[in-house]
C-alpha cells in the first residue's frame, strides 16, 4: 500500500511538471520532469520507467479495479465511500490520524484503500456465488433450514471456574445436574406445565435476562442467539410444541431445561435460496483462498483488459500466478 502511495505521489509530481504550459523538452528532444543548470535533466521516459518498475503494477491494479468495480456496482458506491468515511473517522479515534498518515501517506489514501477494499469484497462474492450448484444450494436446504422455535429455558450454572478442583468440579457439576432433574420432576408432576415451567423458571433460573419472563427466549432459529445456544437449539428442534426437555441439556452456560412452546412452518426454499447461496458462497471464499485472486482476474478478462506495456504485462502474469499459488498453500494449511 505504501508503494501505492509513493506512486501516486511521484505521478501527481511528473502532472504538476509535465501538464501545464509548453512541455520541456532534454537535448535528446524527449519531455523534461526535471531540469538541472549544468545537468541532463530527468526525462518523462526515465521516471515513467522507474515507477513501472517499482510501483507500476500496484497503481495499475489500483486505478484499473478502480474503474471496473465502480461501472459494476454504481448503486453501491455512496453507501461504500459513506462506510469507508466513517471507519477512517473511527480508526482516527482509535490509534490517531498521524499513525495512518505514516503508513498510508494520507487520511484520504486509507479511505480510498477501504472503499476499493469494500467493491473487491462484493466482486468476490459475486464470483462466488456462481459456483455454487443447484444441488448444493438444496442439499444446504434441506439439512439447514428451519422454522422458528419459540422457546423459555431455565438455566441452571454449575458455579465451575478455571480454580475450581476436578474433585469439587465433579460435585459442583454433580449438584447441579440433581437441580436440573428436580426441575423436570416437578415439571413432570404439574397440570399445567407451561405455567409451573414459568413458574420454576422465575425461582430457578440463573438467566438474568429471561428469568423474570418465564425464561422466555423469544422465536429463535440459526444465528438468532450467539454459538454458545446452539446446543439449546439443537435440542429444541427435537422437542414437538408443547414438549419440555426431560434430560440435561448442555451448553458453555451451564445446564438448562427448556419448554418448546409453539413453531413456524419451514421457509421454502425459494424464500431462502438467496441467503443459502451467499451462505455457501462464504464458505467456498473460507475455503478455497484461489477464489479471491481468480474473480477479480476473471473481472478484468470481462472487460477485454488489454496491458499495452510489454513488462508491466509480465508482471500482471506473474502476480496472478504467484498470489494463486500462495494462495493455494495457504488453503492446503
Amino acid at each position: 500500500m505504501k508503494k501505492c502511495v509513493k506512486m501516486f505521489t511521484i505521478g501527481a509530481c511528473t502532472l504538476l511538471l509535465c501538464g501545464c504550459g509548453e512541455i520541456p523538452k532534454l537535448s535528446d528532444g524527449s519531455e523534461a520532469v526535471v531540469n538541472f543548470k549544468d545537468l541532463e535533466g530527468v526525462s518523462a521516459n526515465e521516471i515513467y520507467q522507474q515507477m513501472k518498475e517499482t510501483y507500476g503494477l500496484d497503481a495499475l491494479l489500483t486505478l484499473m479495479d478502480t474503474k471496473i468495480l465502480e461501472h459494476e456496482y454504481p448503486d453501491d458506491l455512496e453507501t461504500l465511500k459513506n462506510n469507508a468515511k466513517s471507519a477512517v473517522d473511527s480508526m482516527i479515534n482509535t490509534v490517531g490520524k498521524d499513525q495512518i498518515e505514516a503508513y498510508y501517506g494520507s487520511t484520504d489514501n486509507y479511505q480510498n484503500a477501504i472503499y476499493l477494499s469494500s467493491l473487491q469484497q462484493k466482486a468476490i462474492l459475486d464470483y462466488a456465488k456462481t459456483l455454487v450448484s443447484d444441488k448444493e444450494k438444496q442439499s444446504y436446504y434441506d439439512k439447514n433450514i428451519y422454522g422458528d422455535v419459540k422457546v423459555s429455558h431455565i438455566l441452571i450454572e454449575t458455579g465451575v471456574t478455571s480454580d475450581t478442583s476436578s474433585e469439587d468440579k465433579t460435585k459442583l457439576e454433580t449438584e447441579a445436574k440433581n437441580k436440573v432433574n428436580d426441575i423436570i420432576k416437578k415439571l413432570d408432576e404439574a397440570d399445567d406445565k407451561f405455567a409451573k415451567f414459568k413458574e420454576l423458571a422465575k425461582e430457578y433460573s440463573a438467566d438474568a435476562a429471561t428469568k423474570d419472563n418465564g425464561g422466555d427466549l423469544g422465536s429463535i432459529n440459526t444465528n438468532t442467539l450467539s454459538s454458545q445456544y446452539d446446543e439449546l437449539l439443537k435440542a429444541a428442534r427435537e422437542l414437538k410444541d408443547g414438549e419440555y426437555s426431560k434430560s440435561v441439556i448442555t451448553t458453555e452456560l451451564g445446564y438448562h431445561v427448556i419448554y418448546r412452546e409453539s413453531s413456524s412452518e419451514k421457509p421454502s426454499f425459494e424464500d431462502k435460496k438467496d441467503e443459502i447461496t451467499e451462505s455457501l458462497a462464504n464458505q467456498k471464499i473460507s475455503e478455497d483462498a484461489t477464489i479471491r485472486v481468480t474473480a477479480m482476474d476473471e473481472l478484468r478478462k470481462k472487460y477485454d483488459m488489454d496491458i499495452k506495456d510489454e513488462d508491466i504485462k509480465k508482471q500482471y502474469s506473474n502476480y496472478i500466478a504467484n498470489q494463486i499459488a500462495s494462495a493455494k498453500g495457504t488453503t492446503s494449511n
